[in-house]
Parts: structure tokens; sequence; C-alpha cells
């Protein structure tokens, strides 16, 4: 773009995108890492005296953040984006149709309610996403007329994209949205042409088309992301939210003839090799269909380094800006894979030694365990048991009440792969309905379970379905939202179900005394040590009762079968537990994970699509 455009012809544009307000909140070393570096960008945007501020979704990491959350991102908005500052932009477009789904369809500072020095126009993106049937963070503030949240989709068959017409002087541009959309979905709306942006009527050819959207870039898989191929020919630029890795310098497509540019996360989210780079916003300008984008770095970012710990806390101080507001301790992540459970250590104890040094002390490391051809045969039944035996070392698995089976199911599915989550269950019902099992035993139970929650899906769909089998797979996945937006009730009608299944099959319960796994670390001591609450029952009709927790003796020591401690209890007998310090936790998360295995093993070939 020429250094002599006139000024009143040239949009100034902030870009950011995944700014995950909220993220660590709850964390004292990392609470107000997401709010400053969003105030940091609010700032830049009024220093540089920008048009208006483009964010690509994901504004926060909760589509249902706490008040906190929400209270002071309002705050920040209103602190900066309102005053008396005139807007210089024109805005052309049906707001009625931009707008649609808003209670206001109106662009925030042409309401005359409102005094907007700076507008904020977004899309969604999966974290600050929601049902057509709720209410989210980003409904809130468009409410508010604090943002103006435009392209947000309810049909699931077509995706109909009007852009905002805006106009400087002479300057026209088009800004096409596309707020996330699950990408097997959105891949094949593209491939079936169901996906179609209309452009201007008039001129075509002399509006700057500018598209912003927050799906997967990077190839995870066929039809897991959106290929840059997908998208129209006629664009000039495309602003790639969703991928927080930072590649904001203009990349050239040379088969569709447009830039990218991906600005990448604010704030680190997890602790991966694509977080690493420096963080920035672009300033972008327009002048008629030529563009110009600066990259800035933001001064206030956590800094990142994956690496051995002593080897690089140094070496992260090179990345300290000297703002005041930016953390002087670095995050670092070292992944360490063990092959056998004496290999495990207690990371939480070990991180202690870096308090006050580094940021995530607690959780520096990341164990995995790497399979062997054997443990890959014996768990061939879709269950990731990396991550399973991972949550249950985890720290808030840690209380002295004990770690109930639903919240180990619930964060098996927290951590788990995307083609392993649940489509039909809920996953609240589910660890309810394990749980049940657990305790009375009945294994029946998970089976008549499954059949119930598929008469159910058989019955939304005979209701819902009257096409192709496409609008099969779409109506399943409304039932799975609906489904998650109702977890609570759910998992009541669960359990009621699975009371009046034992009561009408005349299943006998004998609950037997709860049993505690104790997980501890080689060298810690009882205030660091796991406790699952499995509260295995009897079995009926005489059966074998729940085998009991094993010990072990001495620190480091071998375990030791004895007839009083881990046998099989009869007759109704409570099993002992093992009692000394040694290398339990290893142990104990091992046989947690192997207990659940079989039930949630159950559900992969039939419940997973």
């Amino acid at each position: 773009m020429g250094s002599n455009a006139p000024a009143q012809d040239v949009f100034n544009i902030l870009l950011a995108t995944d700014i995950h307000l909220g993220y660590a909140e709850k964390e004292a070393e990392r609470a107000d890492d997401s709010f400053n570096t969003f105030e940091e960008i609010l700032r830049i945007a009024v220093e540089r005296k920008v048009d208006f501020i483009l964010l690509g979704g994901d504004l926060f990491h909760d589509h249902r953040p706490s008040q906190t959350c929400l209270f002071r991102c309002m705050s920040l908005i209103r602190q900066y984006c309102m005053g008396d500052r005139p807007v210089s932009v024109e805005f052309l477009s049906d707001q009625s149709v931009n707008f649609q789904h808003c209670k206001n369809p109106v662009v925030n500072y042409e309401d005359p309610n409102l005094n907007i020095s700076i507008p904020i126009f977004s899309i969604n993106g999966n974290h600050d996403d929601c049902s057509a049937m709720e209410v989210s963070a980003m409904d809130v503030l468009a409410s508010t007329g604090l943002v103006n949240y435009f392209a947000k989709w309810d049909d699931f068959q077509k995706v109909d994209v009007s852009p905002l017409l805006i106009q400087k002087g002479k300057t026209r541009l088009a800004i096409f949205g596309l707020s996330y959309m699950k990408d097997e979905r959105l891949s094949r709306l593209f491939r079936n042409g169901k996906v179609q942006l209309f452009r201007p009527k008039e001129d075509k050819e002399s509006w700057f088309n500018l598209m912003v959207l927050h799906q997967n870039r990077a190839d995870h898989g066929v039809y897991t992301y959106i290929p840059e191929e997908a998208l129209d020919d006629f664009l000039d630029l495309v602003m790639w939210g969703h991928e927080h890795e930072c590649r904001i310098s203009p990349e050239w497509n040379p088969s569709q003839s447009f830039y990218v540019t991906q600005p990448g996360s604010s704030v680190a989210t997890s602790l991966s090799k694509g977080e690493t780079a420096e963080k920035h916003v672009g300033l972008l300008q327009v002048h008629k269909k030529e563009f110009k984008l600066e990259a800035i770095k933001l001064q206030t970012v956590e800094q990142y380094v994956a690496a051995h710990v002593e080897k690089l806390i140094e070496q992260s101080r090179s990345q300290l800006t000297g703002h005041k507001l930016q953390p002087k301790e670095p995050l670092i992540r070292i992944r360490v894979e063990y092959k056998e459970e004496w290999q495990i250590f207690n990371s939480s104890i070990f991180g202690q030694q870096f308090i006050n040094r580094v940021a995530n002390f607690k959780d520096i490391i990341l164990l995995r365990l790497e399979y062997s051809t054997e443990k890959k045969k014996k768990f061939d039944d879709g269950l990731d048991m990396g991550v399973m035996e991972f949550i249950l070392r985890q720290e808030d698995m840690q209380s002295s009440e004990g770690t109930s089976v639903e919240k180990v199911v619930e964060k098996y599915f927290e951590n788990t792969e995307e083609d392993r989550q649940l489509k039909v269950h809920s996953v609240k019902g589910l660890g309810a309905a394990i749980q049940k099992l657990l305790d009375y035993g009945d294994e029946r139970a998970l089976d008549n379970l499954v059949d119930h929650q598929i008469k159910k899906l058989k019955g939304h769909l005979f209701k819902n379905v009257t096409e192709s089998l496409n609008t099969v797979v779409d109506e399943i996945e409304r039932f799975r939202v609906e489904r998650m937006n109702k977890a609570e009730e759910e998992a009541k009608e669960d359990r009621e179900f699975l009371d009046r299944d034992a009561e009408k099959r005349g299943t006998g319960i004998s609950q037997m005394e709860t049993t505690d796994i104790k997980n501890d670390d080689f060298s810690s001591d009882d205030d660091d040590s796991v406790y699952l609450n499995s509260t295995m029952t009897n079995r009926t009709r005489g059966g074998r009762g729940a085998r009991g927790a094993r010990g072990v003796r001495g620190k480091g020591a071998a375990p030791k079968e004895t007839s009083d401690s881990p046998g099989h209890s009869r007759g109704g007998a409570s099993p002992r537990r093992a009692r000394g310090r040694g290398s339990r936790g290893a142990r104990a998360s091992s046989r947690a994970a192997t207990s659940l295995s079989p039930f949630l093993s159950k559900l992969m070939p039939t419940h997973l699509l």
C-alpha cells in the first residue's frame, strides 16, 4: 500500500483473536493474565487511533464465564471503547440482516443511547459458542451494546454469509464472518455447495474483501479441518482464528490468490509447541484494494519455554519485555514418557522446588505412558489409558474425601481426543451410571441404560428427521447439544432409570464397605495421596465380592500379597486395606483406570460416530 494514501481513505483496524478471558482465573499466579493482555490490546487500539477492532472468536474461555470474568470484560470495554471520539466509518449494509440474532439489531456506534468511540466487531469461537436455545456471554455483550456480534449460526443445513459493508472515504470494505461450526459439518457443507458468500451487488471489484473465520487450519485428518482452497478466490485477505500459533505475517495462497494472516492466541492456554511463539496483534491498514499489516508484539504475555527446567529458566528471561504487568515467572512444560510404573514420580512435589521461579510449578511435568505392544493389545478398545492414568494424578483429583467415579469419567472426556467423545450419552449421566454399576455390581444395568438411551435417540430422530442422511447426522448433533445443556437433568434421569430397572428385575443390592485406594509417591507423605472411592459391592446370588486394594511394604518395595489384604472377598466380607508407605500411587491409578475400562469401552463401538 502506498504511503501517500489520504488518511481519510485508509481503514485502521486492530486484528486480534483467541483472547480466552477467564482462562486460569482460579489460579492465583495466572488469574489476571488474560485480563491484563486484553487491556493491553484495548490500550493499543486507543493509542493507535484505530477505526475499529475485529476479533476472530474465543473472546471468552467459556461460553458461560464467571460473573467476575464477565464483569471485568465489560468494565474494560466500557473504559477503553466508550467516549466522545467520533467514529469515522460509515455502515452501509442491512443491519437487521447482519445482526438478526441480536435483541437490538443495530451497529452500536449508531445507537443514540450509546457513546461508542471504538467499535468492536466479533464472531464467536468454539469456546464462547452456544446452541440456538441458550444465551452466551457474547449475546450478553451484544445486548448491552458493547460488542457488535455477527455471524452467529443456528442453521446446520446451509450457511449464507452476508458481509458487513463499511466505507471510509473512497475505500469500501466487505467483512465476511464465519463463526465456529464443527469442522466435519462445515467441511460437508463446503463439499455440498451449501456455503455461500454474498458479494456486494454494485461495483463488486471495487470492494476489499476480508474474511474472518474460526476453524481448524492445520490438517488434523480428512474432513477435520477447513482447507484454504475451500474458500472463495475473490477474497483479498483471510483472518484465521482458532489456531493459537502466531503466524501473523500475511501468507500468500497462489491457488486462491489471497493472503492469510493467523494472529494466534493472546494467552497460552496449553503448553504446546505452537504456543511458544511470541504473541502479537495486527494493525491492518486498507486503502481501496491494497493493504498493509503491521505486527505489534504484546508486552504482557506470560513467557513460555518448552524445555528442561533449570536449563531454560535463564533463557526465558530474554523474553521479558520490561512491561510492569508482564509476569516475571515463565511457563515451562516437560513431557516425560515412562514404560513401567516404578518409573513414575510425584510431579507436584518435583515442582515445589520451583515455587516463585516458574508460574506453573504444579504441572511442569506431563507424565505419559509409553505403551508396549502387549498393552496396546490389552486396551485396543478405544479407551485412552494414558489419559485415564494422567487425570488420576492431577492436583484437583486429590482430596481427603476421595475422588468419585463420576468425576473421573467427567475428567476423562475433558482430556481425551475429539473422536472419542460421546455423541448420544451425556457425560454426567454416564458417570452416574458407572457409579451405580460399581456400587451395586449389576452388570446388566449399563447394557439396559445403553438400550434406553438408544430408544430415546430413535424417538428424537423419528420425530424430527424427514429428509436425507445428512439430516440424521445433524439431528444427532442437535440431540447431543440439547443433552449437554441439561446435563444435571440427564444425570438425574439416568439414576432414576437405573433404580427402576433394578427394581423391575428384582436385583438385590448389598453394598459393601467403601474401599479406599491410596496413591502415594515413592518418597511422599500421606498428605500427597490420592483417594478413589470405588465403593464396590458384592455380586448377587452368592458371587465373588470386590477385590481389595493392594498395599506396599516399605519405601520402594515390591508389592506383596497376603491372605488378609487383596484376596477375593466372599460371603459379604469387606476387603481390608493394606497399609504402609511406598510406590503405591502408580499402582492405585492403574487399578482405578483398569476397573473403569470395561464400562467405558462398552460404549466405544456403538456410541461414537
